[in-house]
């Protein structure tokens, strides 16, 4: 590139920090060239392969000629239908599959378009801290103003909507939540989500739930949707991920559910900037929400499993961890000499182990780290001595 383009860059993006995700990568690409045996713990990504039976169903959809054209821009019928029968048999909702549930290119593309539906230069978005950094990012480019939302233990890492000032409530426009969470692992109940749903109503509040883990739970306890509450679907949208409940993180499929306004607003930005989702994908969707689910029973067991391990071994060194009831996320307190930057820092350089540390997911992260459980038991096993080995925790 030119060096002289750098200057050129539009704001939004010379404001922004490295992609927390994109700089530990680059990092552990570099102790990877250099022969480094590296356990990746820092990027949730899962590491079984897709079922068979999906990648069977995309090579049939992909033969047929017909499926080889645009796709409609808000999804299949035959999708949208699917999806809405996979949300009332599991959160026993019941949704308009034509005006209220849309296709999306993963659930991360239809949370970073929605802020372009609703926010104009100057508007207060409320966003969790420490979260996912696309709701602050999408906001911005949306020319939006953040309002941070501190996540505290002490709290169950949801946030206190009777501290956010009814000033600041009145004026703000849109409500981001994620649970189950990332990266603190929190779950909200019911009786938490008919707080948002009451909140939300008081204050004229749109809220963007992202339910991107709601299959991946543990003990035999479900998260709730956000929708299942009675209004939520006056108030709010809902973001679904095919990407962790099947395995499906490269191929780009999601859904978002929720208020036909809403809906339809996400749907005019989809169709002014992507052209839908390849129709084969979406047969294959299609494969994955009909299925009896063992597929998806099997890898909660595989992971509860690995949490098991993972959690309970750092909690004997000492660490203090927060169990996780759901996603695959260990969300690690850092030893008191340390922050979240020079302990994930200490890992890679003595340890080869790379974790995310806390303070990439905004200021009240700090003081923590996070670790997936993304890889087999033996590698954790392997993590958690290098980290004994350390001795000077």
């Amino acid at each position: 590139m030119n060096p002289g383009f750098k200057k050129m860059w539009a704001n939004r993006i010379q404001n922004l920090p490295p992609y927390l995700f994109a700089e530990i990568d680059r990092q552990k690409q570099e102790l990877l060239q250099k022969g480094v045996d590296v356990i990746d713990l820092g990027v949730g990504d899962p590491d079984r392969p897709t079922p068979a039976f999906i990648i069977e169903a995309l090579q049939r959809a992909a033969e047929d000629p017909k499926n080889h054209i645009y796709p409609s821009y808000s999804g299949m019928n035959s999708f949208r239908e699917v999806a809405a029968q996979w949300c009332q048999r599991r959160f026993g909702v019941k949704l308009d599959s034509e005006r209220e549930v849309i296709t999306l290119i993963g659930s991360k593309e239809g949370i970073a378009h929605f802020p372009l539906g609703f926010i104009n230069p100057g508007d207060l978005v409320l966003v969790p801290d420490p979260a996912y950094p696309v709701y602050s990012v999408a906001t911005q480019f949306a020319g939006g103003r953040v309002y941070a939302m501190p996540l505290k233990k002490e709290n169950g890492f949801l946030p206190d909507l009777e501290q956010i000032p009814k000033k600041v409530a009145d004026e703000a426009k849109l409500l981001f939540l994620n649970y189950p969470n990332n990266p603190t692992s929190a779950v909200a109940n019911r009786e938490y989500f008919e707080e948002v749903v009451d909140f939300a109503k008081r204050h004229q509040i749109i809220v963007c739930h992202d339910a991107a883990y709601s299959e991946i739970y543990f003990d035999g306890e479900r998260p709730p949707s956000f929708l299942e509450i009675p209004g939520a679907k006056e108030v709010g949208i809902e973001f679904h991920s095919l990407s962790k409940t099947f395995n499906m993180t490269g191929w780009r499929i999601g859904f978002a559910t929720g208020h036909p306004d809403l809906i339809a607003a996400l749907g005019k930005i989809k169709t002014n900037i992507d052209s839908g989702v390849f129709q084969a994908v979406q047969w294959a969707g299609i494969a994955a929400l009909q299925s009896d689910g063992r597929c998806v029973e099997g890898m909660r067991g595989l992971y509860q499993k690995r949490r098991d391990v993972l959690a309970g071994e750092l909690q004997r060194l000492g660490l203090d961890v927060y169990w996780p009831k759901a996603s695959f996320y260990l969300w690690i307190g850092v030893p008191k000499k340390f922050d979240s930057m020079s302990f994930a820092a200490l890992l890679l350089k003595e340890a080869s182990i790379v974790a995310t540390p806390g303070i990439g997911f905004g200021p009240s992260g700090e003081g923590y780290i996070r670790m997936t459980f993304t890889c087999e038991v033996d590698r954790l096993q392997e993590a958690v001595d290098r980290i004994q080995r350390l001795g000077h925790l």
